[in-house]
């Protein structure tokens, strides 16, 4: 049960409904989902989550759209949020992979190791980790996929913290080991 209810469509403000309607527009095959619509009680809130969108597009510039979803999937388990891991095991599996089986390269290891240590130690990183990864990106790169994790892991936080429900659409993705829908 969420400790803050999404906002219900008849309580939306025209501003919330414009930022809505703008979200889906320019972002095609988005929807409102429960995390946004609980967002929605705070147009600022809102507005501020939804960069994540651009920033995500920046990481798939860099590293392309396989590595960029392993990524975001590998902040979000190790932050242990099942609505953002669900999420991305969705477009896992969509892609056609099994999100247990994973075939990964040197380089994929590397990003995925990466993004979860970040998440699971706050962002304590080991020389060792992170030095694949100052070696194979630019600066600047380097500087786009941590902001992009510490906003996955502000994403990953915000549905922790208020529960918030696993959409209906993903029930199908949840692991094996959880099929019970919430």
């Amino acid at each position: 049960m969420p400790r803050i209810t999404p906002l219900p469509a008849t309580e939306a403000t025209p501003a919330i409904d414009a930022a809505f309607e703008a979200h889906v527009t320019d972002y095609p095959g988005s929807r409102i989902t429960n995390m946004k619509a609980t967002l929605g009680r705070s147009l600022l809130a809102f507005q501020v989550y939804m960069y994540w969108y651009p920033l995500y597009e920046e990481v798939k510039k860099i590293v392309g759209n396989r590595q960029a979803y392993l990524f975001a999937h590998a902040v979000s388990e190790g932050s242990n949020c099942p609505l953002c891991t669900t999420f991305f095991r969705r477009i896992i599996i969509d892609n056609g992979e099994r999100p247990e089986d994973l075939q990964l390269t040197d380089s994929d290891q590397a990003l995925v190791d990466f993004g979860s240590a970040i998440a699971q130690h706050k962002g304590e990183i080991s020389d060792e980790l992170y030095a694949p990864i100052a070696e194979r990106y630019t600066d600047e790169q380097v500087v786009v996929l941590v902001a992009f994790a510490g906003q996955m892991m502000a994403t990953n936080v915000f549905n922790n913290v208020l529960d918030v429900d696993i959409d209906a659409y993903l029930y199908p993705y949840l692991p094996l080991t959880n099929q019970t829908q919430p």
